[in-house]
């Protein structure tokens, strides 16, 4: 491709011992694009145990990417386990709608375009998380949250509806679907409590029955109902045996108290 002038480059490469950084994409890609004049990407490396990688600071990184062809670029590392590692790096800014699994340590860019997100960790989510996402992704229309630690206490407490304005409240004004199928039940309580965060446009929910059912108190409690108050479809998936719930038959057996709570539910 000796005569090629703009590339648009999205990847997510697995299993490996070595970052993707601006020396590599030096070496492999633009050494042989002599005539190209504008290189747009977005590239998430990830490792397993079984590749440990060495640890590199944000400088290192930066240090990599030399070559004016590159334009700013932004780095994000966030660590699931010990030698799990979400590495990425992107052009800015970011052009692409879609990019995944984010992490507590994802740098405050503005990813004005992004409207699909999935968030991963193996640390919490607290409530600043959400307000960071909120901030940076202000169109975002479907987020998927993995993470199957708890919140701290002091996040979390379920009792406590923020009714004296203690923190600030998390707005998403453009999201339509959650997913929460691999997410702590924290998480249900942090998306759907209004006094925590306000979702005036969710439509869509993929979740374990049950933990909707917990957090709505089974369908009575007037926290949640103003977040939920829109909601047409449930994918509902079992996180107890792995098998999915029917939704049919789940929905048909439900109270009228299910019903009042989801009005525009589509049957």
């Amino acid at each position: 491709m000796f005569n090629l002038q703009n590339l648009t480059l999205y990847i997510q490469i697995g299993e490996r011992n070595r970052f993707v950084d601006g020396i590599q994409l030096e070496n492999d890609i633009l050494i042989h694009l002599s005539k190209l004049q504008t290189f747009v990407f977005y590239i998430c490396t990830y490792t397993s145990t079984n590749h440990p990688v060495t640890s590199l600071s944000n400088d290192d990184i930066q240090r990599t990417f030399s070559n004016v062809k590159f334009g700013q670029v932004g780095y994000s590392m966030n660590y699931i386990k010990e030698f799990d590692i979400r590495y990425h790096i992107f052009s800015l800014p970011v052009i692409f709608h879609r990019i995944g699994h984010i992490g507590n340590s994802f740098t405050n860019t503005i990813f004005k375009n992004v409207t699909c997100l999935c968030v991963y960790d193996g640390i919490p989510f607290e409530h600043e998380f959400f307000l960071r996402l909120a901030r940076c992704f202000s169109l975002l229309e479907s987020l998927i949250i993995i993470n199957f630690k708890a919140q701290s206490t002091a996040s979390v407490n379920s009792e406590h509806e923020n009714t004296n304005g203690s923190f600030e409240v998390v707005q998403y004004f453009h999201l339509t679907s959650l997913d929460f199928v691999h997410a702590h039940i924290d998480y249900v309580e942090q998306m759907l409590n209004e006094s925590k965060t306000r979702l005036p446009c969710l439509t869509e929910i993929c979740i374990d029955y049950h933990q909707l059912k917990t957090v709505t108190n089974n369908f009575t409690r007037d926290a949640a109902r103003l977040n939920c108050i829109n909601v047409e479809e449930f994918e509902f998936k079992s996180l107890r045996n792995h098998n999915d719930d029917s939704d049919d038959q789940l929905i048909k057996t439900q109270s009228k108290d299910f019903y009042a709570y989801f009005p525009l539910l589509k049957l």
